[in-house]
């Protein structure tokens, strides 16, 4: 894993986790205008990695990475953890540890579920598809994501990351991010704010949003109407950092 960091470290940190098949650039706006004030930490998660290929092996994993960075680097504090799609999943177990301090935990798009088997298999074959013809810079392919995934800015580090991956990794990220979530209370003091779209397969997260409200009440949620899956995040991050500062302005 490697982390890539913006701003004067003196300042208080802010750790941005992004999605699968999502390149860390996703952030390049959020980490920008944070940076100003804060200091800004973004992962480039295993498997997503654009020079040396690597292994997503779990959510665990990632999570564990991430915070013995923290505990080596931050000492052990974080003001904003945040984490888009499969990065909220990564955020979510990382905030359940205890020895850390985490001031605002940010979730958009959390898949804090389990699926069942066919429909793991089903999302396995279309991810592995999705990759293979990434690899062979299929037109089609391309422009679908353009229209659906990422904007076209993001296109080249995406097809650098689908050039490096492997698809034991898909079989390890999908395995991993929909197993059974563990719903605990965190730390009162910590402010939780979940983020969803009304799109498409986004009633997943909308559950997973209600079903955090009720382990921990603190928790803000807000709906962003006729959006699919991290399409604020990825084609409004302009949008998607004003709703963050605001939650952590408050």
């Amino acid at each position: 894993m490697i982390f890539h960091t913006f701003g004067n470290k003196d300042n208080r940190s802010i750790i941005l986790i992004h999605g699968m098949l999502t390149p860390w650039q996703i952030w390049n706006y959020a980490a920008k205008q944070f940076a100003k004030d804060y200091y800004v930490i973004v992962p480039e998660l295993d498997a997503h990695t654009e020079v040396t290929p690597t292994v997503f092996h779990s959510v665990e994993e990632e999570a564990a990475k991430i915070h013995d960075y923290i505990m080596e680097e931050l000492g052990g504090k974080v003001f904003l953890l945040a984490g888009l799609s499969m990065g909220g999943r990564i955020a979510a177990t990382l905030a359940k540890s205890d020895d850390l301090s985490v001031e605002n935990l940010v979730l958009d798009g959390a898949p804090l579920t389990k699926l069942n088997g066919l429909l793991k298999a089903i999302m396995k074959s279309n991810y592995k598809t999705i990759i293979m013809k990434s690899k062979q810079h299929d037109a089609k392919i391309l422009e679908q994501a353009k229209k659906d995934f990422l904007p076209e800015n993001m296109l080249p580090y995406y097809i650098k990351i689908a050039e490096n991956m492997i698809m034991v990794s898909v079989n390890n990220m999908i395995d991993s991010v929909f197993m059974p979530f563990d719903f605990k209370e965190y730390k009162s003091n910590m402010r939780i704010l979940f983020m969803h779209g009304t799109k498409g397969n986004e009633s997943v997260s909308a559950k997973c949003a209600v079903r955090m409200k009720k382990s921990n009440p603190q928790t803000e949620i807000r709906a962003f109407e006729g959006l699919a899956h991290a399409e604020l995040a990825c084609f409004e991050p302009e949008k998607w950092y004003g709703e963050v500062r605001s939650f952590i302005s408050a």
